[in-house]
């Protein structure tokens, strides 16, 4: 267009309105030009941008491609390639989802009715464990308290070396059904510590003692030695401390006929909150064979098992060691070697008591003196189903004053307390017919005149729990049977009314 207005002004030939004609020629051909450009090249790049976005959104859907064969329709129709690539993926991803989410939800179900038999099985052998307890200790209760009561009579030396081989052999078998109790408790997770203050040294003491006699019939000499690091109280456990001491000690009496046992107690460890006690126990006895050592802490596994094995038991003491072991945040160990003998070490965490806290020896007896102070002249209600628990328990407390008076179950004692003057303390059994004696301490307990009196619950159950459960429903203590005719008259000392002073 400049090259012919050039000309034109050169000729002397251009016009205005010449200029205006090509002026409108130019910026028609521009417009189509553009036109072209939009279409051809712009508009697919502005669709190609659109597509990406929509996929940047989750949005995976074709985007339109124009028929320009060139490189941008290439890259459309690639680009639609990847988004037909991300939708076949995308759906077997979700199809992957469902199928897990279905596996995990089938999972899930199984498992909850696999733990749902697991917790059915748990209560249905905690309820056979209660109620076979139950079973076993009320004869067994009946056996050692009749022996006891026969005992305190006048026999001959024949009679009553027979006895007390009966009553040794009872004793036995009531330990056997608490290791198997306590078995279970522990393996059920069931089974705490008490936190009271206890003399340890006291405690390895008397098991020692205990010991004495069946170590002096085998000539063994049997010894305790204590370091004067070992404070002399402790929190913990008294009772599961002691069944410790006496099992590892037990154990090494069984297995030694000749030589010594010593028993160590150290403390490797102590701070101002807690302290780590060490009990030894080196014996030299038979020794255990290098192969049944990582065995012997086994339940019901022994180092001889054969038929022919010398010495007895159920293999149920280490097992159990090993678990209160555990309960202290301890760990037990054992060095030994064939008819050399063995050495048994437990490490037990126990919390330290602050002087404030500490019962001296002189308040111990003055507490003692003042139980045994206590008047024996009163009259005691015993709720009890069983005919030779009632023998045993009208026996025991009759030969030391007290006015007893029967009741066969619940209901019959609530009709007792309301027609008979006032009872001075409740002996209740739990399980019983009619009437079991939690139900009717609650109704006990509802009446204003008997809210104050004491009631003790006097029951062969011995689970977890049964404790707590008397004390929930109102009972002040609780005794467990086989009852032994002292501690049942400690404990009745603690809620007896004291004697009057004059």
């Amino acid at each position: 267009m400049a090259a012919i207005v050039a000309w034109d002004i050169h000729q002397s030939t251009f016009t205005p309105a010449k200029g205006v004609l090509l002026f409108c020629v130019v910026a028609v051909v521009a417009a189509g030009i553009s036109r072209f450009t939009i279409v051809i090249l712009a508009r697919p790049l502005a669709m190609l941008q659109q597509g990406i976005t929509q996929v940047r959104n989750g949005r995976l859907e074709p985007i339109q491609v124009s028929s320009t064969g060139d490189e941008i329709e290439y890259l459309g129709e690639s680009f639609n390639s990847m988004i037909e690539a991300l939708v076949a993926s995308r759906k077997e991803i979700r199809q992957h989802q469902d199928l897990l989410e279905e596996r995990i939800r089938q999972r899930t179900e199984e498992l909850e009715e696999a733990m749902l038999r697991s917790e059915a099985a748990s209560q249905a052998k905690s309820e056979f464990l209660a109620n076979m307890s139950h079973e076993l200790r009320t004869p067994m209760a009946g056996i050692l308290g009749m022996i006891d009561v026969t005992l305190e009579s006048e026999l001959n030396s024949e009679q009553r070396e027979q006895l007390e081989t009966a009553q040794r052999c009872a004793w036995s078998l009531l330990a056997l059904l608490n290791d198997i109790l306590d078995l279970s408790k522990i393996e059920s997770g069931r089974m705490g510590l008490e936190q009271i203050p206890f003399n340890i040294k006291a405690v390895l003491h008397d098991c020692v003692k205990s010991l004495q006699p069946r170590a002096g019939r085998s000539e063994v000499e049997l010894s305790c030695e204590i370091a004067a690091d070992v404070p002399d109280e402790v929190f913990g456990d008294p009772l599961r401390v002691r069944q410790i001491f006496a099992n590892l000690l037990s154990n090494a009496v069984k297995f030694t006929e000749r030589g010594y046992i010593r028993a160590r107690l150290f403390a490797p460890v102590q701070n101002d909150l807690e302290v780590t006690l060490r009990f030894e126990v080196e014996d030299t006895g038979i020794g255990i064979p290098k192969d049944k050592l990582p065995l012997i802490f086994d339940k019901f596994t022994q180092a001889d098992g054969s038929v022919s094995r010398r010495y007895g038991g159920t293999g149920l003491g280490l097992a159990i060691t090993q678990r209160l072991v555990d309960l202290h945040r301890g760990q037990i160990r054992v060095q030994s070697e064939v008819g050399k003998g063995s050495i048994f070490s437990a490490d037990l965490t126990c919390l330290l008591v602050s002087p404030g806290q500490q019962t001296t020896a002189a308040e111990e007896e003055h507490q003692q003196a003042v139980a045994d102070q206590r008047s024996a002249a009163n009259r005691i209600l015993v709720v009890e189903d069983n005919q030779v628990n009632q023998k045993v328990v009208t026996a025991v407390l009759k030969k030391r004053g007290f006015e007893i008076e029967l009741a066969n179950n619940g209901e019959q004692a609530l009709t007792k307390l309301e027609n008979s003057t006032a009872f001075d303390l409740i002996l209740m059994d739990v399980q019983m017919p009619v009437l079991d004696g939690l139900e009717a301490t609650r109704r006990i307990r509802q009446n204003p005149r008997w809210r104050e009196l004491p009631i003790l619950a006097m029951t062969a159950h011995a689970m977890n729990g049964d404790r707590e459960r008397c004390i929930d429903a109102g009972m002040n203590g609780y005794i467990s049977k086989p009852v032994h005719p002292s501690h049942l008259l400690r404990v009745l000392s603690e809620y007896l009314p004291a004697p009057a002073t004059t």
